[in-house]
């Protein structure tokens, strides 16, 4: 489900948070318009995942978590993981299990696209 440039224009127009905004801008910047259309929802229905249901849906190589990834749960799997945010116990599980983590904003900063499934 994207949306239109301007719908996502709009929606950056109503958030305080400085980081997301940036992030958003990037996105859409870059092309990667399913990234940005996914972070401009309202917080309340944004994307919330637990490392293990990660391990159930990943099936590549990367997966990128528009939204929060919440500490619950193990990875037995070698995937890099993408995502809006970590909390710090999901953090210091993945760090435990060497497993490379970055957040949207830096990939987008290093990469022109962010590669991987998106899980939603």
């Amino acid at each position: 489900m994207t949306i239109s440039k301007t719908k996502i224009k709009e929606r950056i127009k109503k958030k305080t948070d400085s980081e997301l905004v940036e992030t958003i801008k990037l996105a859409k910047d870059k092309g990667q318009m399913e990234i940005a259309s996914l972070l401009s929802i309202p917080t309340r229905k944004r994307i919330k995942k637990n490392l293990y249901e990660i391990n159930k849906e990943a099936k590549g190589e990367a997966v990128i978590v528009p939204g929060k990834v919440l500490g619950k749960g193990e990875i037995d799997k070698k995937i890099k993981i993408v995502a809006l945010s970590f909390s710090s116990s999901a953090l210091e599980k993945l760090k435990k299990s060497k497993i490379p983590v970055s957040t949207i904003k830096e990939e987008l900063g290093k990469n022109s696209k962010v590669n991987g499934e998106i899980l939603r």
